[in-house]
């Protein structure tokens, strides 16, 4: 997970904006829906002037218009939509601003949503992340991608088909499906990273290399990166889904609420996932400092061991070293066989005594 940096510079613009993220390789493009129960209009690489026709047209007054934007770059549109919607122009700032956290808020008639939506690497050496943010005013609903993806390709074939209650409902109900969407990649990166938990778990009980300890690390960072991006998403559903009394989010009507709440289950269950996998793999890595410590205990056991036996011959061996001339050991024809009988029998008393304690 990215840091975040603040850098402390006195900006003589306040409301001039710069996209933070990576993705701006492609132009961005804008896709329009405006439907209603009884049919829908779609419009693919829409123009901002037809944009600015559809939701100041009379005749369409009621139905719900979905204008999704791909890419982030282009922040004089970005703009021109927050002006048409009379968002504040500090919420420009948050949607161009990559490294703000999931967070939800509500001025006036507009609610803006921010979340971060994840997808593992090939090699799992980091999560990917990008940013969708959602701005509700009215019937209408804009959300902004960072780069063109298929999060929302489900929701745009049930409004085509009218499948479900999608074109029954208003944008309050389709904020929660785009949410709904994206919190399944939440399950899907999770789901991916269980394999690969049960692996290190495995090597961890018979690989004593340091390459396991470092793929129990690394897996442990994307796991708590994950739970930082969930946390503030749990908080954000759980304000929306206890709004039922105080009917705090005016956007949001009550009929909604209790999609919001499954939502808000469904963060609960990922978090206690995350928080079993992180305590698995806290147990692996201290299984495997334990075997490491057990390995060189019997290690050094072994050692002890030999080097108590041969304590006492080298004690022997060093008294015969001595080059006095007086010793009647010397002299005897059959001295040699002697010390080396000795030697052999202090050795094997020791190898049995040793045994016998249980110490090898």
């Amino acid at each position: 997970m990215k840091r975040i940096k603040y850098q402390h510079v006195r900006n003589v613009k306040p409301y001039d904006y710069q996209y933070t993220g990576e993705y701006t390789a492609e132009p961005v493009k804008m896709q329009m829906f405006v439907f209603d129960e009884e049919g829908y209009e779609e419009y693919k690489n829409v123009s901002f002037e037809r944009v600015i026709k559809e939701c100041t047209d009379e005749l369409q007054e009621g139905d719900v218009k979905w204008l999704n934007v791909h890419g982030l770059h282009d922040v004089t549109l970005i703009k021109s939509i927050a002006e048409l919607l009379q968002v504040e122009p500090f919420i420009v700032g948050d949607i161009l601003n990559t490294s703000r956290r999931t967070r939800i808020e509500e001025l006036g008639d507009v609610l803006f949503f921010s979340i971060k939506s994840v997808l593992p690497q090939d090699d799992f050496s980091a999560v990917k992340t990008e940013q969708v943010s959602f701005l509700l005013k009215g019937d209408t609903i804009v959300s902004f991608q960072e780069k063109r993806s298929d999060y929302f390709s489900h929701i745009r074939e049930r409004i085509r088909t009218g499948g479900g209650i999608v074109r029954k409902k208003k944008n309050d109900y389709l904020l929660y499906m785009m949410l709904d969407a994206i919190m399944e990649n939440y399950f899907i990166t999770v789901e991916s990273y269980e394999e690969r938990i049960e692996n290190l778990i495995s090597q961890s009980k018979i690989n004593p290399k340091l390459d396991v300890i470092a793929g129990i690390e690394k897996t442990k960072d994307n796991l708590v990166f994950l739970k930082r991006a969930i946390m503030p998403l749990r908080d954000a559903l759980f304000s929306l889904k206890s709004a039922r009394d105080e009917d705090e989010y005016e956007t949001i009507r009550k009929t909604s609420h209790s999609f919001f709440a499954r939502l808000h289950q469904k963060c609960l269950e990922l978090l206690d996932q995350l928080e079993y996998d992180l305590a698995s793999l806290d147990s692996a890595s201290n299984f495997h400092f334990s075997a490491q410590s057990q390995r060189m205990n019997q290690i050094m056991k072994t050692l002890t061991i030999f080097s108590a036996i041969f304590l006492p011959l080298t004690f022997i061996v060093g008294v015969y070293g001595m080059n006095f001339e007086h010793m009647p050991e010397l002299k005897s024809v059959n001295g040699y066989y002697v010390v080396w009988g000795i030697m052999g029998a202090i050795s094997l008393a020791m190898v049995i005594y040793f045994k016998k304690k249980d110490w090898f």
